[in-house]
């Protein structure tokens, strides 16, 4: 992937994709702006969910062993992965040991995040995504771009045409004549789905919450494919972030009154599924859980950074972001696009590549993304933080800034080379360009006058008038 500014700068270009996304986006906030209004006490509720998020991270290492205890103790499996490579072979493993060659999925964004599908498919796996949205990316070999709506970037045309094309290899396919009415192409999906979920003896998910006092994973959706996955398979394996932890169940109903009106604008999650490791005769008989690292506790050092370890992907700062609007979530590089995957990103993967690198800029700091944040993550105070922290690290235009800081502060402390330099400039002024060189330059010239040169210097002029 290119870095932000020029794949930004492809997609801005896209005016279907700018008129999907527009049309998405704006219907999604306005519709939560209402659900959230409902509640006089949003305000307490965000601020609770804000300090349990945060007293949990500055003891996580203490509730996880308690989870690792209560998940053990219901008849679970529970390993370590410190990376992505380490959970995939984690996984991978698993699979293999079921002797079973296919597996479904609930949508899970830590399994996108360390590449779960493509390390299985390389290892003669087949990983079915079952969500709509997702079954439409993978369906039409594509890329998420969006956290709470995947496929936001297609519009019903596309869907249908990929349904008719890519449904047969994948399984049943689509029935002839398919239109692309709503009700048409959920029906498609559903039919596509059942022999998988009827077939598949492991399943794979991820989890929205963890509860360490009992074990129990959580996972909410609107669909109900997710809990097909999760009750019928033999074996289920569950790829969590070991930021999603919660103490107890009562920290938990904080996030479940305000999680559904922040992401989908509901009173109440249409299919909230819960699970404590096994029991004889209901759901799979074998369940393992794999806390995902993954930079997260390099995240977590980072005082002020920290604080995207909050995040309950609910999107709601995708949908009120200027710059996601335009650009859509394929710009952002990552399985986590907009503001959130702006500074959680850059955190995750460090800021090495030119894509992580570019990723605290990818916003114009307006401050929407902080106003709807159900947890309050200050997310334009992260991304001036971690700005800083690229600057630091260098790079090609900072290297340039800081050689130009170094000129200008060897000039400023030498009068007499600066005297000499306003004098040839005034000297010069009429030769001087209308527009500074350099890409960068010229972007900023391009729609701001440089300031008229006098006809000599300040000094000059004090000279003769103020002697």
């Amino acid at each position: 992937m290119p870095a932000f500014p020029e794949a930004a700068r492809e997609a801005v270009g896209d005016a279907t994709l700018r008129a999907t996304l527009r049309h998405a986006t704006h219907t999604i906030r306005d519709k939560r702006a209402r659900a959230v209004a409902e509640l006089d006490d949003w305000a307490a509720l965000r601020e609770a969910g804000r300090r349990i998020k945060d007293e949990t991270l500055r003891h996580l290492d203490t509730h996880l062993l308690r989870l690792e205890e209560s998940v053990t103790a219901a008849g679970g499996t529970v390993h370590w992965a410190a990376d992505a490579a380490e959970a995939n072979r984690i996984v991978t493993g698993l699979v293999r040991a079921t002797g079973e060659t296919e597996v479904v999925k609930v949508k899970s964004m830590a399994t996108q995040e360390i590449g779960l599908n493509e390390h299985l498919e390389a290892e003669g796996i087949a990983a079915y995504e079952t969500d709509l949205a997702e079954l439409i990316v993978q369906l039409g070999e594509d890329r998420p771009s969006h956290i709470l709506v995947p496929a936001i970037h297609r519009n019903r045309g596309e869907i249908r045409d990929i349904f008719r094309e890519r449904m047969g290899s994948w399984g049943r396919p689509a029935p002839e004549g398919l239109s692309d009415a709503p009700a048409e192409l959920a029906e498609a999906a559903r039919l596509h789905l059942r022999e998988k979920f009827l077939r598949a003896k492991v399943g794979i998910s991820g989890a929205n919450f963890m509860v360490a006092e009992t074990g129990t994973l959580v996972v909410v959706e609107s669909e109900g494919n997710g809990r097909m996955c999760l009750t019928l398979p033999e074996t289920l394996i569950s790829v969590v972030g070991v930021e999603k932890v919660v103490p107890t169940w009562r920290d938990l109903e904080v996030f479940l009154q305000t999680l559904p009106r922040s992401s989908t604008a509901e009173r109440m999650n249409p299919y909230t599924s819960m699970w404590t490791g096994t029991a004889d005769g209901d759901g799979p008989g074998t369940f393992h859980l794999v806390l995902l690292d993954n930079g997260r506790t390099d995240a977590l050092a980072d005082e002020v950074g920290r604080q995207a370890l909050r995040c309950i992907r609910c999107s709601a700062c995708l949908n009120v972001c200027p710059v996601y609007e335009r650009a859509g979530g394929h710009a952002y590089g990552s399985v986590y696009p907009g503001p959130i995957g702006a500074i959680l990103t850059p955190q995750l993967r460090g800021t090495a590549s030119e894509v992580d690198a570019s990723l605290p800029y990818a916003s114009s700091l307006c401050g929407a993304c902080y106003e709807v944040c159900p947890v309050a993550i200050d997310i334009p105070e992260v991304l001036v933080h971690l700005r800083e922290r690229v600057a630091e690290e260098g790079g090609k235009g900072h290297r340039l800034e800081r050689a130009a800081i170094k000129a200008s502060t060897w000039v400023l402390d030498h009068p007499g080379v600066l005297a000499a330099g306003e004098r040839l400039a005034s000297a010069t002024r009429k030769a001087l360009p209308g527009r500074l060189p350099g890409p960068g330059a010229r972007q900023w010239t391009d729609h701001r006058d440089l300031p008229e040169l006098p006809a000599e210097p300040f000094r000059d002029w004090w000279k003769k008038n103020r002697t």
